[in-house]
This record gives C-alpha cells, sequence and structure tokens, in this order.
C-alpha cells in the first residue's frame, strides 16, 4: 500500500510503516501545495497530514483509491469526516500522542497567571520591583471544572490531582468515568462550583461560541479560565466583556478564534478591534497554540498514528 506524507512529522512514522511493508511518499513542505498534493494522490491509497492542507469533498473525489486519511494530532475540523467516511475512508488520529504535553501546558499557564508569573517577569526585566499588587492566589482547595473529559481532560485532572483541589468534570457524550481522581458531574454543579474552568472539547457544530456571555453568565463564582482545544469555542468579546466585570479573573489562551483552518494567524492589522483589546489585557495569558507541542509528543504523535495504521491495514 502506497501512502503520501505530506508535511514535516517524527520520522518514526515513516519507518514503522516501511517495515510493516507500506510504500511510503514524502512531499516536501516547500513544495507543497493543493495541487501537487493531489497529483501525487492519484497513485496513492493513504494520506498523512497535520494540519497544512484542507481535505474537502472536492479533495476526496479526486482521489479514487484512497482508503485511508491519518491526521497527525487531535483535531479534524480541516477533514470532512463525514463526507470520507461515507465514500469508505477511514479517518485515523492520534489525540493520545499529545495529552500529557496539553495537560502540562495547561497547569503551567494556570499556575503562571495565579501567581502573576507572566506580568511579573516582564515588569523585573523593565527595573520594576512591584510585590504587594503581584500578591498570588494558591490552587490549592480550588474546585477545578474539566469541560471534557477525553484524552487531554483525563491527562490534565492527573496532573492537577496532587495540588489538592477538588476535580469535577463534564463530558456531553461519556459518562461512568467518576473515581478518587475526578467526580463526575452535571453541567449545573459546574456552573455553582467551579474556581477554574478547563475546555478540552473538539471544534465543531454544537462547540462553536459555546463559551459567550450566556455561558460565563451562568457561574455562580468568579473563575480563571482555560482554553488549549480551539479558538472557535470561545467568543473573545464575550471573554472580555467578562473580564471586565470581573466575572472571569483571568484567562489562559493557546488558541484564538482567528485561527485559519490550518491553525496559522492572519496579520494582526486584519483582526478586529476586540483582538487588540485581548492582546493588551494583563489578565490574560497567551501563547501561539503550542500546548501540544512537546519534544516528546512530537514523537508519540507519530508513532500511536503508525501503530493504528498497520492495525488497521494489516499487509502480512
Amino acid at each position: 500500500m502506497k501512502v503520501l506524507i505530506v508535511d514535516t512529522i517524527h520520522d518514526s512514522l515513516r519507518t514503522m510503516l516501511t517495515e510493516a511493508g507500506f510504500e511510503c511518499m514524502v512531499m516536501d513542505p516547500k513544495q507543497r501545495s493543493q495541487t501537487s498534493v493531489l497529483d501525487s494522490m492519484r497513485r496513492v491509497e493513504g494520506i498523512v497530514l497535520r494540519s497544512g492542507i484542507s481535505i474537502d469533498r472536492g479533495f476526496i473525489d479526486q482521489c479514487e483509491d484512497l482508503r485511508f486519511i491519518g491526521r497527525v494530532g487531535a483535531g479534524l475540523e480541516h477533514i470532512d469526516v463525514e463526507y470520507a467516511q461515507s465514500k469508505g475512508i477511514e479517518v485515523l488520529s492520534s489525540p493520545e500522542g499529545n495529552r500529557q504535553a496539553v495537560a502540562e501546558h495547561a497547569l503551567g499557564a494556570l499556575l503562571s497567571l495565579m501567581n502573576h508569573i507572566h506580568t511579573a517577569d516582564r515588569e523585573v526585566r523593565s527595573g520594576m520591583w512591584i510585590r504587594k499588587q503581584n500578591e498570588g492566589v494558591e490552587l490549592s482547595e480550588k474546585t477545578v471544572a474539566i469541560i471534557g473529559y477525553g484524552n487531554t481532560g483525563t491527562a490534565f485532572a492527573k496532573v492537577i490531582h496532587g495540588f489538592g483541589v477538588r476535580c469535577i468534570a463534564y463530558d456531553k457524550y461519556k459518562t461512568g468515568f467518576g473515581g478518587d481522581m475526578v467526580e463526575e458531574v452535571g453541567m449545573d454543579e459546574v456552573f455553582r462550583s467551579a474556581d477554574v474552568v478547563s475546555l478540552h472539547l473538539p471544534y465543531n457544530e454544537v462547540t462553536h461560541y459555546l463559551v459567550d456571555r450566556g455561558w460565563l453568565s451562568s457561574f455562580q463564582k468568579p473563575i480563571y479560565l482555560i482554553n488549549t482545544s480551539r479558538g472557535g469555542i470561545l467568543r473573545t468579546a464575550d471573554l472580555l466583556e467578562s473580564l471586565d466585570v470581573g466575572k472571569v479573573l483571568g484567562a489562559c489562551l493557546d488558541v484564538l478564534e482567528y485561527e485559519t483552518e490550518n491553525l496559522k494567524m492572519p496579520a494582526l492589522e486584519t483582526l478586529p478591534e476586540e483582538a487588540t483589546r485581548l492582546l493588551a489585557h494583563n489578565k490574560v495569558l497567551l501563547t501561539p497554540h503550542i500546548a501540544g507541542l512537546t519534544v516528546e509528543s512530537y514523537e508519540k504523535l507519530s508513532r500511536y498514528l503508525a501503530e493504528k495504521i498497520i492495525e488497521r491495514f494489516p499487509l502480512a
């Protein structure tokens, strides 16, 4: 079986597939375009990608021999999964590969925000030595709510377990996961008890702008908010409003609603006014969609996907 690899990924995937009998074609990302990929697709049965290209109906219709699409990572919003499956094409991904990276990033960002580390560092470097105003807040004894208890939600629960928090979790599609580490609850309990809310959700029609003015106003206590999922889950203008009135005490955002399907950021001057406000807000900690990027996850994402491809399409 011939497989086309169109993004820069860890070489373990190519090695594992080759050893299992697959013939791998690796495309130079610098020469990659929708046209060049489609040209190559006429000779292959599988494609492996990250987020460099989008696979829509038109793309799928031109790939008569395609048997699987392998996504190195978790998000599938740039792939028309439903249409691919309707054509008998399997869509495989590897969300297990970066779950620990996302969990550790979320925790690190939260601790930095609650203790003003991100702003205090800038102050000291600019000659200011401000202590009282940078007084922190302890995570211990807080109630941490996880929305979405899949791979990264579960990993986040594990990394905060030792901080002496009450950890609660809500998942619309999953039940029976409660135990010593986490309490399974409904959204009513999340709204009633949460001090910290961490989002671990896929982006789709259901979750688009899930976090809006109404959602944020439902919390009985002011919260810290973490989003390491996708930017389109959160409406920036409503978050800013909630920050201004104290409903949200601070936000850790690794993703922004302005990102493209391919996880790129448009030029700042093309963004709306609220983006400028967000970038200047000292109660917001921002990172450029890197929560899942570590040395270790780079390898694990490829290895997990290779294992799934080999298991599903055995050549022996």
